[in-house]
């Protein structure tokens, strides 16, 4: 049976329960995008912890992005928000196919209805080029263009929150797209016209539509159909 150093488990559990108090000082305003931490030493003092334990815990919430520690300049609050917390979930569920649908999913019929209020003219113009150049090469390998046709959605957003969710979700995409047995591009082009006309008329509630029915076509075609090895 394996051992454990008890000294590494308290260690971890004070450092846990540092990076906790620094969120929670996030989340209660008393810190703020942009804001430089204190020394270390006043942070010791503040916590009562050793140096080590004090910095793991910066060093968790560094690999978080939540913070940036800069050399001989001070640690900073980061101004937005980092994907990392959602990789880490992602990865441990990477291969629950219907987890991972489900999940692009969820982000994305909300991210659709969002873009329908917000959503540029340029950024109109450059799904239908994804759409265009799809239908104008249908035997072509189009994963990277159905993949920035759902980025450019998510992005145009534009929500410093969703943008750490967004490298996630693309993530998302490139492992349904890879497991997906056979490509039908008469179906891709007209779902992503269904989406991009409704996004063009301003309207959320057809982009939801639009968007649930392209996502529960791809979750179907996922689960109902036997996926190629990995």
């Amino acid at each position: 049976m394996k051992e454990y150093k008890m000294d590494t488990v308290r260690r971890s559990t004070l450092s846990q329960q540092v990076l906790e108090q620094i969120v929670q000082l996030l989340m209660s305003g008393q810190l703020r995008p942009g804001d430089k931490l204190p020394a270390e030493m006043t942070l010791m003092e503040q916590f009562d912890v050793s140096r080590p334990v004090l910095r793991e815990a910066l060093s968790s919430l560094e690999t978080l992005e939540i913070i940036t520690r800069k050399p001989r300049g001070g640690t900073y609050v980061n101004e937005r928000v980092g994907s990392n917390p959602f990789k880490v979930m992602l990865a441990l569920s990477i291969n629950n196919v219907s987890a991972v649908i489900e999940a692009r999913m969820t982000l994305e019929l909300g991210l659709v209805t969002i873009a329908a209020e917000k959503i540029s003219d340029d950024q109109l113009e450059q799904l239908k080029e994804t759409i265009d150049s799809i239908q104008a090469n249908p035997d072509s390998d189009y994963g990277r263009l159905d993949k920035e046709f759902h980025r450019i959605i998510a992005q145009s957003a534009n929500n410093p929150v969703v943008e750490g969710m967004i490298e996630s979700l693309l993530i998302a995409h490139e492992k349904t797209d890879s497991l997906i047995p056979f490509r039908e591009p008469g179906v891709t082009v007209e779902h992503h016209l269904g989406i991009y006309e409704a996004l063009k008329n301003r309207d959320p509630y057809a982009a939801f539509q639009q968007m649930y029915k392209h996502l529960s076509f791809v979750r179907k075609k996922l689960l109902d159909e036997p996926v190629k090895d990995q």
